[in-house]
């Protein structure tokens, strides 16, 4: 069992920092705004918040988009709240256990649970570089989920769809974070044009 909320309260800093003429700017995700990349992270929040707890999803509840348009208007308050409530559902040690669902697929709790940390981590990377700000998640965390996607990247070197690109070369003696980035298709260098 892991504490997922100091890599959450990173996000939520990096996100009530960000500025509304940064909405449109591009991120590390191929083809994703700021905004679009806000709104994925606002509904994974809640996706594997209700994962955490066993839930079927409420009204809110829904596959994470990635829609710049749907993103609500008080994102800014909004995600930083739902990134707590994520942390705290991962806080039960029973989330970690039996089998869940999230975004629709049925999953082990304990794999739930690290597919959690890995969208906060990679995507509060995502948004600190697309937005020029630090990005300092606690090295155990990144450890963590490196060694979860590791096994991953190995099993798919041309990539996983709607997942990860194919991996990019790091030297082994580089950061974690950048080493993490790598595995998931991206450039640990990457940094938005002017």
């Amino acid at each position: 069992m892991l504490d997922l909320e100091p890599a959450t309260s990173v996000l939520a800093r990096l996100v009530e920092n960000i500025k509304d003429e940064q909405l449109d700017a591009p991120t590390p995700c191929p083809e994703m705004t700021v905004g679009a990349l806000l709104d994925h992270v606002d509904g994974l929040s809640l996706a594997f918040a209700e994962a955490a707890a066993k839930t079927t999803p409420g009204p809110e509840g829904r596959v994470p988009s990635a829609d710049a348009a749907g993103l609500r208007p008080d994102w800014r308050t909004g995600i930083p709240q739902r990134l707590a409530e994520l942390a705290q559902a991962w806080r039960v040690e029973d989330a970690w256990t039996g089998m869940t669902a999230a975004g629709g697929v049925e999953l082990p709790g304990d794999v739930a649970g690290l597919v959690a940390l890995d969208e906060v981590i990679v995507h509060g990377w995502d948004l600190a570089v697309a937005t020029g700000q630090d990005f300092g998640a606690p090295e155990p965390l990144v450890e963590a989920t490196f060694d979860f996607v590791r096994p991953s990247a190995e099993e798919n070197p041309e990539g996983s769809p709607g997942l990860f690109g194919p991996p990019v070369p790091v030297p082994a003696s580089a950061p974690a974070i950048d080493r993490l980035i790598g595995l998931t298709g991206r450039d640990p260098g990457w940094r938005p044009v002017g």
